[in-house]
């Protein structure tokens, strides 16, 4: 058995597979699949201060090898979390993270803060890269300034284990990755999804009530592999890959490319207990390759 324990910032996980927010809701709908407290942590969906609606329907495409979203970031706002799903998780044993996206720096900066209030949250991961709000996300985080600027604010009022989640609809990501490293972020995520469309030809409408949506899924895997490679190469903080893994293989690519930990996401949808096999998986391959340790082979492409 190979040791797969690894550290983002303060946070301590058992093994490197967490879930990609949006895609495991809060965890509790996935416990009668897998046992949640095997999994290295749990990013529950996007919360944001105020509540929101999300989106019209329809709001889901299949793609070929993947699947776009316009879901919107629909959530009841982080008091209802705290107030009702919050004591619902808190003792799930793994890192239960949360999802924070907003409208203004001082909205992400504000609902930061009232995560940082519980004891059972070690970390929050910062969205700034959701394509498919209109007055948020995706403004801030393709830009150096815009993706600066939040985590400033929530750096000031939030004093755990801060993530910050990259888009990769960008022109440098790299470049965004060492602006948020700069203001103190301890450790980035990517790629969030890529921006994408798909046309009825029969009714000549976009399948998605906004036109456009976000791709994920195995076709986003080349790009996510190739972003994670060069923001490993770019930054001093832990890398969190993801982006089209849906089995043991692809978490070492992700790995040798530099990511410390990944999350899965589509694949959630397609296998419940995928996370579990990609888990076991990373450890079979380790013990047939001669590793004693994950950290043996992150970053170790020849």
């Amino acid at each position: 058995m190979a040791k797969l324990n690894v550290s983002i910032g303060n946070l301590s996980m058992k093994n490197p597979v967490m879930t990609a927010s949006g895609t495991f809701g809060y965890g509790l709908e996935y416990a009668d699949f897998v046992p949640l407290e095997q999994i290295g942590g749990i990013i529950v969906k996007g919360t944001t201060l105020n509540p929101r609606q999300g989106n019209d329907y329809p709001r889901m495409a299949e793609t070929p090898s993947g699947m776009l979203n316009c879901v919107g970031l629909q959530n009841k706002g982080v008091e209802y979390f705290c107030n009702n799903i919050y004591p619902q998780i808190k003792d799930i044993d793994t890192n239960m993270i949360v999802n924070v996206s907003g409208s203004s720096p001082e909205d992400y900066a504000e609902c930061a803060a009232r995560i940082d209030q519980l004891e059972g949250i070690p970390a929050i991961e910062l969205n700034i890269s959701c394509p498919n709000v209109k007055d948020g996300g995706m403004a801030f985080g393709v830009t150096c300034e815009g993706a600066a600027s939040v985590v400033r604010a929530v750096r000031q009022r939030y004093h755990r284990t801060l993530i910050v989640k990259l888009p990769p609809n960008v022109t440098s990501i790299t470049d965004i990755a060492r602006a948020v490293e700069d203001e103190g972020a301890d450790a980035v995520s990517l790629i969030n999804t890529l921006m994408g469309m798909s046309i009825d030809i029969e009714k000549r409408k976009p399948r998605l009530s906004i036109g456009t949506g976000g791709l994920s899924g195995a076709c986003v895997k080349p790009v996510a592999l190739r972003m994670v490679w060069q923001v490993a190469k770019a930054v001093n903080i832990p890398v969190v890959g993801l982006g089209g893994i849906s089995s043991a293989e692809d978490a070492i690519e992700f790995f040798l490319a530099g990511a410390t930990a990944i999350e899965i996401g589509t694949a959630n949808f397609i296998d419940p207990t995928i996370t579990i096999k990609v888990k076991d998986g990373i450890n079979e391959w380790l013990d047939k390759h001669g590793c004693e340790s994950l950290h043996d082979i992150i970053g170790q492409l020849d």
